[in-house]
């Protein structure tokens, strides 16, 4: 699957957490960004041309309604030499809308993470459509 990539780093408004509270990691698998309702939290994926693997366990809003992944880079030099690019990714496991929506639903009070549960809740459900019709 093709992708197109971003890059940030800790120095950003962000800080150095990710969306579940845990440091960002640069390390054997590196933390990742994306609109959770098009990769869910916890979705593992390496690129195909460097075999860096990395986990989506962060969200920005500028992601929201893209097919946009966001790499974690540790320095803004990296994040500079990286930036744009369109990539292919192999997914080696999908993260789960279920725990999206549970770290998500404290923060629904802002716009663009209530933008992104409706985009889960309608794909649940119609998970759940399908499910119950197989």
């Amino acid at each position: 699957m093709q992708v197109r990539t971003t890059a940030y780093t800790r120095n950003e408004r962000g800080g150095p957490h990710n969306a579940i509270g845990t440091y960002l990691s640069g390390r054997q698998v590196k933390s990742a960004a994306s609109d959770w309702s098009r990769f869910p939290l916890g979705t593992r994926f390496r690129l195909v041309d460097t075999n860096e693997e990395y986990v989506i366990d962060d969200y920005g809003t500028a992601l929201i309604g893209t097919n946009t992944i966001d790499l974690y880079k540790p320095s803004r030099l990296e994040v500079k030499r990286w930036g744009v690019q369109r990539v292919n990714i192999d997914v080696l496991q999908w993260g789960s809308r279920e725990e999206s929506l549970k770290v998500l639903g404290p923060r629904a009070k802002h716009g663009m993470v209530r933008k992104m549960m409706v985009a889960l809740q309608k794909k649940s459900s119609s998970a759940s459509v399908n499910d119950a019709a197989d």
